[in-house]
């Protein structure tokens, strides 16, 4: 027989079989959390930051008025003092140019077999701060106190690759990458969340599928579609419930 299939009837077939939906849902999700929590390997992540800088700080000097003057221990000392306080500004060209060497390094970094040799089965990628010559480093694996020290690791094989292959300029550490508290992956909340919403779509099409695949005739409601007449009364059959 035909089945006319209604939102009214889908409602009733979910609520009928609101016990099966609730525990396959809560099932579905206990296993997609236990199947995270103890068969899929955290994985952690480090990362420190380093800048590259296209000139040599000590090389940046300014001429002083006072240089000429008969006290000359005076001027020395105050053009010292000016040359240091240049030496510390870096100007709008300065970063201009040490952006655009920090996109070269980190090409140089990443093709270096003395950068690569510290990996240590992690994995590591180098990302230039847009505009700046700042460069992230950032390790992810399994070990979260080994990414800590591969990266800072890779941080000085990057200074040392740098000074050898450039006579200019200067590298240096900003931050150092310390051990992660917590893994960022997997996200056992999630996953759950996923499961549960999984298990509650599957169990609701199957109570569907197994009420459109019921050929078993009900008396109240098939009877009536059947045969096109109401139902006015049942008359229980009292041998089958054992009367």
């Amino acid at each position: 027989m035909t089945k006319n299939i209604t939102v009214q009837k889908i409602l009733g077939i979910l609520l009928h079989r609101i016990k099966f939906i609730l525990i396959t849902t809560f099932v579905a999700g206990l296993l997609v959390f236990l199947y995270t929590s103890f068969f899929i390997t955290p994985m952690y992540s480090a990362s420190t930051m380093i800048f590259i800088q296209n000139y040599n700080k000590s090389s940046k000097t300014t001429d002083d008025p006072d240089a000429g003057k008969s006290d000359k221990s005076k001027s020395q000392s105050d053009a010292n003092q000016s040359n240091n306080e240049t030496a510390k500004k870096i100007f709008y060209s300065d970063i201009n140019s040490s952006a655009a060497l920090a996109k070269i390094c980190v090409t140089l970094f990443q093709n270096s077999d003395t950068v690569t040799s510290v990996y240590d089965g992690c994995n590591v990628s180098f990302s230039v701060v847009p505009d700046t010559f700042y460069i992230t480093i950032d390790v992810s694996g399994s070990d979260p106190k080994k990414c800590a020290n591969v990266a800072n690791q890779v941080a000085d094989q990057c200074a040392s690759v740098f000074h050898e292959w450039l006579a200019y300029g200067q590298i240096g550490t900003i931050r150092k990458a310390v051990e992660p508290g917590k893994p960022y992956s997997p996200d056992k909340l999630k996953n759950t969340l996923i499961g549960l919403a999984v298990g509650l779509v599957a169990s609701c099409l199957i109570s569907i599928l197994l009420e459109l695949i019921d050929t078993t005739i009900r008396p109240d409601e098939d009877l009536s579609e059947l045969y096109d007449i109401p139902v006015f009364a049942e008359i229980p059959d009292f041998e089958s419930s054992g009367r």
